[in-house]
């Protein structure tokens, strides 16, 4: 059970939900809101609700903290997606959650990783739209960004993580911030929009969890043309991502449920990145057989990838 200290953060701007990739103002957080009821058994957490942007509708924005953890205090970064699935499974719609809190704690504890903080962003109803991949569309034969009417904004998101909450971590908790202790993790369309984060931003982030990466990127409403974005994504990351083995990035799968049919997409990728000379230090790319797609499992393995981004 949950229960130890939990911190509720005042707000200090209030914005107004705004439809798509759009909002009225960038600030910190709003006020007058009710406080959330998710808790943590390890650490603390910081919650800052409404957290308003200048490029996409405002949104829970949550810090964890380790114990006797200190604003200054020499710290590593990692910007999760989903926020609002990673710490307690009595506030997620599913009742699942990544147990972030207990793993990280555990791995500090041991000394198997450096002290870290973790920023959850929360997801929003315009989730599938604001993890994608856009750039994808410029490998994508006859694709015309200019008449898209898709809705597609990862790159406003970016922008949101990368000049809005980063400075905002940077300026309150004041972590090590250069790009060697700076980190993205995600899963499903998460995992996408982390690898995409890390070609955008390879001056911010110095690694990149992929889990269960939706590089089908199968039922999004692409006019039946996913295979082509899917290829396009590929064709992208061969001219986009960092030179090789200047980063680390993990990516992975499971073989059951929807994470079944991700195989040849990742074998796909993973030939990409051996063709562009990535070493196994530096890119590692894992199969959980029996693993479905759920918090659950993606918690259960999760010091795996945070042991090979962070690890001594």
């Amino acid at each position: 059970m949950k229960r130890h200290l939990y911190t509720f953060i005042a707000s200090l701007t209030l914005a107004v939900l705004l439809p798509a990739c759009q909002s009225s103002r960038s600030g910190k957080a709003a006020s007058g809101q009710t406080a959330p009821t998710a808790t943590v058994s390890s650490g603390t957490l910081d919650i800052y609700s409404d957290f308003a942007s200048e490029n996409v509708p405002p949104r829970t924005v949550s810090v964890w903290k380790p114990d006797g953890y200190r604003a200054g205090d020499s710290c590593s970064v990692i910007y999760m997606h989903d926020g609002q699935m990673l710490f307690d499974d009595k506030v997620t719609w599913n009742h699942r959650e990544w147990t972030v809190d207990e793993v990280l704690a555990d791995l500090m504890g041991k000394g198997q990783i450096p002290p870290v903080i973790v920023v959850g962003i929360d997801n929003s109803p315009n989730r599938l739209n604001e993890y994608f991949p856009d750039k994808a569309g410029l490998y994508v034969p006859g694709f015309d960004s200019a008449a898209d009417t898709t809705g597609h904004c990862g790159d406003a998101y970016l922008r949101f993580l990368v000049t809005e909450v980063k400075p905002f971590i940077d300026r309150q908790y004041r972590p090590l911030n250069d790009r060697e202790h700076t980190f993205v993790l995600g899963s499903s369309m998460g995992g996408l929009i982390s690898l995409y984060a890390l070609c955008e931003f390879p001056e911010v982030f110095g690694g990149a969890v992929c889990m269960s990466s939706h590089l089908s990127m199968g039922h999004l409403q692409l006019e039946g043309r996913n295979e082509q974005w899917a290829e396009g994504f590929r064709h992208y990351l061969a001219d986009q991502l960092p030179p090789a083995n200047s980063r680390r990035i993990y990516m992975d799968r499971g073989t059951v449920g929807i994470d079944e049919p991700y195989a040849p997409y990742q074998r796909q990728v993973d030939s990409l990145f051996a063709a562009l000379g990535w070493d196994e230090s530096h890119y590692q790319s894992l199969v959980f057989e029996g693993d479905e797609h759920n918090e659950t499992c993606w918690g259960a393995r999760l010091a795996t990838p945070i042991c090979f981004v962070l690890g001594k």
